[in-house]
């Protein structure tokens, strides 16, 4: 809920302490956001570019696919991380990139909280039900994050944009961020025979350059599992991740009733822990 990570949350306009009054969270400046009635807050300024927050049909997909268990090792995987990782005692959790809650809430700890950062107000709607510590906010990774400075424990960044400097900014000293990108056998044969976005060999690589500075890679590991997938189960994959803003959606459906009724598609991710500089 928003009232177990209020106290950790800033104000987007002027960087002040929020307080949770009645349905809305306000700043002693008077800037006020309204919480939905289905228990997320936007603290978004001005609006998302186009193309970068999840449709209702891609959240819906995204749902449909984990809830039925197809990246439950990767989850699982996760949860063990943010324990290894994560100071004793109560922390928080930032999900960058969060769509639905579905890793955040299986990462975090019996006392933890989490907060859920996501640009689609789709995804959060489900974020805010995912886990009753985890508060969902509407928030561009890309631009400031509305998080006050060290106060987030474990950064969860999965197969989700980062901000290297901003995830340094709202890490305690010595915090870990943990990010998960695909690799080039993710998803195979899918990408190739259904025309889905693929993924280069030099991605780990430009991730860690990428948070060069602020970062230091402690750690990097492949993960990987073989998934049997239905027709269904095709459909919702190729519809929940970035392709679906570039595949024509009868195309698929045709493409995918070709394939035989159940096809073996690989999961395959590197997942790499980068300790904040001091």
């Amino acid at each position: 809920m928003l009232a177990d990570a209020i106290n950790a949350l800033a104000c987007p306009v002027c960087r002040g302490d929020l307080s949770l009054r009645g349905a809305a969270v306000r700043c002693a400046e008077g800037h006020a956001f309204d919480v939905a009635r289905q228990g997320y807050v936007s603290l978004l300024t001005g609006s998302a570019a186009p193309g970068t927050a999840d449709t209702p049909a891609m959240v819906a997909a995204r749902a449909e696919f984990l809830d039925d268990g197809h990246y439950t090792p990767l989850a699982e995987r996760l949860r063990a991380l943010v324990g290894e990782v994560a100071a004793p005692g109560p922390g928080i959790v930032l999900d960058a990139g969060a769509g639905t809650g579905h890793y955040l809430a299986r990462a975090l700890r019996p006392d933890d909280v989490g907060i859920a950062l996501d640009v689609s107000k789709h995804a959060l709607r489900r974020a805010a039900r995912a886990h009753p510590r985890v508060a969902a906010v509407v928030a561009d990774v890309w631009r400031a994050l509305p998080v006050k400075d060290g106060r987030v424990e474990v950064v969860l960044d999965v197969f989700a944009p980062r901000n290297g400097p901003e995830f340094a900014r709202v890490l305690r000293p010595g915090g870990t961020l943990v990010v998960v990108t695909p690799t080039s056998r993710h998803l195979a044969p899918l990408v190739e025979t259904l025309g889905l976005l693929s993924v280069d060999e030099a991605k780990a690589r430009r991730v860690e350059e990428s948070l060069g500075g602020h970062f230091t890679e402690i750690s990097r590991e492949v993960l990987e599992g073989r998934m049997l997938l239905d027709h269904r189960a095709v459909a919702a994959v190729a519809g929940m991740g970035p392709s679906a803003w570039h595949v024509d959606s009868g195309a698929l459906e045709q493409e995918i009733s070709r394939l035989p009724l159940q096809v073996a598609v690989e999961m395959s991710c590197h997942i790499s822990l980068f300790r904040k500089i001091a």
